[in-house]
């Protein structure tokens, strides 16, 4: 009897320690979405011809995204400056268009979306619900595209150093490559999970 009483007590101790780890992490992956602006773009199509043309638009907006964000220090300042200049975003986009021959149509927008746990080369996102520049090229039934573009993440000289400066200590090593481990990977994993469960229940009301 004392053994089962020791066991359930150890087991109840592990699982809260558990969930408080979760919510800990989770709480931290939240605060890591309201610092950053992503980067959206949809294809026309999965055609080769149209996934370059993705490209070739996404390298144009993020070499003017330093003209749109200029000493921008702040998320919210950065999302009002990119709804001010949705105009030249698009004019930007269509210029790559027409120029490689295509007629597509170009739609560009800040929404907030859902995203999956990224791994790019020097850093991780974690998986949430993030502000984005969306930009939706034709149809826009084709693969996406998507980065950071405040802070620069994405330019070729970025090397997440500016996302670093941009987060308190307790959350650096969870965006850092070089800190990462498989804990962090099931951890990621583990609160995609309970998010995915929290929006089917809330479907379900």
């Amino acid at each position: 009897m004392k053994i089962k009483i020791i066991f359930k007590l150890v087991a109840t101790a592990l699982v809260m320690a558990f969930t408080f780890s979760v919510v800990s992490f989770a709480g931290a992956c939240e605060d890591i979405e309201s610092r950053v602006l992503r980067l959206h773009i949809l294809a026309n199509s999965d055609s080769e011809s149209d996934q370059a043309l993705k490209l070739k638009v996404r390298d144009a907006i993020l070499e003017i995204s330093p003209e749109i964000f200029g000493d921008t220090s702040s998320k919210q300042e950065a999302i009002k400056r990119a709804k001010a200049d949705l105009p030249e975003i698009i004019a930007e986009a269509e210029r790559v268009i027409r120029a490689e021959g295509y007629n597509y149509s170009v739609r560009a927008e800040v929404v907030n979306d859902k995203f999956n746990t990224r791994i790019y080369e020097n850093f991780t996102l974690p998986a949430g619900d993030y502000d984005a520049v969306r930009i939706i090229i034709g149809s826009g039934s084709g693969h996406n595209w998507w980065c950071v573009m405040f802070p620069a993440l994405c330019l070729p000289s970025a090397e997440g150093n500016e996302l670093q400066n941009e987060l308190p200590d307790s959350e650096k090593c969870i965006v850092d490559n070089n800190e990462n481990s498989n804990g962090y990977e099931i951890r990621f994993g583990v609160v995609e999970a309970v998010s995915s469960f929290s929006d089917w229940l809330c479907s379900l009301f």
